[in-house]
């Protein structure tokens, strides 16, 4: 089975409390269709969950169904956030975190903005 199909089944719950457990998540989201798995991370620390959870279902149109029902629903008290998973490896880059005056680009612009030239000559020296 390829990763996008995995990843097509597989949603992501956010903004969940601290009463929450595996139990509580699987019986909120097992009214859509059957469950191949649920999981919430745990911070290893302090041993309480982050917040967040992953359902993987058998079936796509249920994944797309509790999305479509359970995005800004509320539970103990708390909207949550539900979206399609996205793969692991889609974290961001370190240059997606550069700031932006990491480059010149925007001070070029700046200066071009006010009517101000740059000396490319120079600054290539």
């Amino acid at each position: 089975m390829s990763e996008s199909q995995i990843t097509k089944r597989t949603v992501y719950v956010g903004g969940l409390a601290e009463q929450v457990d595996k139990k509580v998540l699987e019986a909120a989201f097992l009214p859509f269709g059957d469950l191949r798995s649920v999981e919430i991370p745990v911070d290893m620390k302090s041993g309480a969950h982050r917040g967040f959870g992953f359902i993987e279902f058998m079936e796509v149109e249920d994944a797309e169904d509790a999305i479509d029902n359970m995005h800004h629903a509320e539970l103990y008290g708390r909207t949550l956030r539900v979206n399609l998973a996205r793969a692991a490896n889609n974290k961001p880059s370190t240059e997606s975190n550069r700031p932006i005056w990491a480059d010149d680009f925007f001070y070029r612009k700046k200066l071009q903005d006010e009517g101000l030239g740059v000396d490319d000559e120079a600054l290539d020296a």
